[in-house]
């Protein structure tokens, strides 16, 4: 009987497939489906409540012990950190914004419900969410950057550029602190923006990196925070709240969001992976969120947090080799991948779609960027060096001043007369 039921079953998710449209495309097999159910069936865990958002998604309200972080290997009997030990400290005078067009954007499923205490909001994965992935093992990760790098850019690099930045079709406009300093956290604020996207597979993101490791190898281990546009991922060209995971340079390990066992979250207002709203207009209002990620001196977990300090949740120590102790570099920027897909380079945006030069309310910005040092204080960053790969595609420019402290521009249209 529960043969059937379940042969019943494949063929209804078969015409479920069919009916929206990935069958016109490519004959999907029952067996393939049933193999991504039983994957589906792990990630997606019961819930206490579900919310359907106005964006389409269903925001799933999982009991926080029973989230999908707490089924890895390695945190078999790991105790959930309800709070960090301390919150970083913040040295000097706190700048702050007196623009009446900057503001604080936020999430859409909120406005039709919310997620009970002793719950946290989980977007739910569908059929179609992997089947738009090159494969089920691909789905929710990063695709894996060559090694050594490359570049078509006539970009000097300094001797202590990020590598890592370059390589199979990635391209960056970013900012990065030096490897001499001891690294414990970042922050900024950035605007959010909602770039065009050429082809499906391609995406565009601006957010924070807290590396360490080595950059031509594979035990980099990598944290990362910000919105990103990833119609593969997501199924639409909404700007996201996403996150990011590695410990051994995009190989195996990590993946976007809550997908994979790893990041634990604390949080019962802020649904990783859904879309945020509203977003900034040409010459109009901007909207920003603001991200700190650093490391609980104690017990030597990664936290985040989201806007106004609103804990969202952390990145385990054990998940880490050499972010178990502290961050050799931070890299704040955007990143866009161009896959040629018509022999020549993408028009994927980055940011806004405008060059840096554009400034307020028509470029992309990070603002007030920030670090933790190992005495768990927060100070405005003093040196930056910039770099973008392709200049005539997406750039970056940066400045000071005593309301936004270190900040740049960044970003561009990609394909034009001087980016082929």
């Amino acid at each position: 009987m529960r043969k059937k039921m379940r042969e019943l079953f494949l063929v209804l998710l078969f015409l479920v497939c069919l009916l929206n449209g990935v069958g016109a495309k490519r004959v999907v097999s029952t067996l393939r489906l049933a193999r991504i159910q039983k994957h589906l069936d792990r990630i997606n865990k019961p819930a206490v409540r579900s919310i359907q958002s106005p964006d389409g998604d269903i925001i799933d309200c999982v009991h926080s012990h029973k989230q999908l972080a707490l089924d890895h290997p390695l945190l078999k009997n790991h105790m959930i950190q309800r709070l960090p030990s301390k919150r970083p400290r913040f040295y000097g005078e706190r700048l702050i914004s007196n623009s009446t067009i900057t503001k604080q954007a936020w999430q859409n499923w909120h406005h039709v419900g919310h997620c009970p205490k002793g719950t946290i909001p989980i977007r739910r994965s569908s059929i179609n969410d992997v089947l738009r992935a090159k494969s089920l093992y691909h789905y929710g990760k990063k695709r894996r950057r060559q090694w050594p790098p490359t570049t078509t850019s006539t970009t000097t690099r300094s001797p202590n550029a990020p590598d890592v930045v370059s390589g199979n079709g990635h391209e960056h406009a970013i900012a990065y602190t030096g490897t001499d300093q001891e690294l414990y956290g970042a922050k900024a604020t950035i605007n959010v923006w909602e770039p065009s996207i050429q082809v499906g597979n391609e995406f565009s993101l601006s957010q924070i990196w807290v590396l360490s490791g080595s950059f031509d190898g594979s035990d980099l281990n990598s944290i990362e925070a910000g919105w990103q546009v990833s119609p593969e991922l997501y199924g639409d060209s909404r700007p996201r709240f996403f996150t990011y995971w590695t410990s051994d340079a995009y190989q195996v390990t990590g993946c976007y969001n809550l997908l994979c066992s790893g990041f634990i979250q604390t949080n019962n207002k802020i649904a990783i992976g859904a879309s945020i709203s509203p977003i900034s207009s040409f010459d109009g209002n901007q909207f920003e969120i603001s991200i700190l990620i650093w490391k609980d001196p104690k017990l030597g977990n990664w936290w985040m947090s989201f806007g106004d300090d609103l804990l969202v949740g952390y990145w385990p120590a054990e998940l880490f080799t050499h972010l178990t102790d502290r961050a050799t570099m931070v890299e704040w920027g955007g990143e866009v991948v161009n896959t040629r897909s018509d022999g020549k380079h993408t028009s994927t945006q980055m940011g806004s779609g405008r060059f840096a030069e554009e400034g307020f309310t028509r470029s992309s910005y990070f603002r007030n960027l920030e670090i933790v040092d190992a005495d768990n204080s927060l100070s405005p960053v003093q040196s930056i060096t910039t770099l973008a790969e392709n200049p005539n595609c997406y750039d970056i420019k940066s400045s000071s001043s005593s309301e936004w402290g270190t900040y740049f521009y960044y970003g561009g249209p990609g394909s034009n007369p001087k980016c082929l």
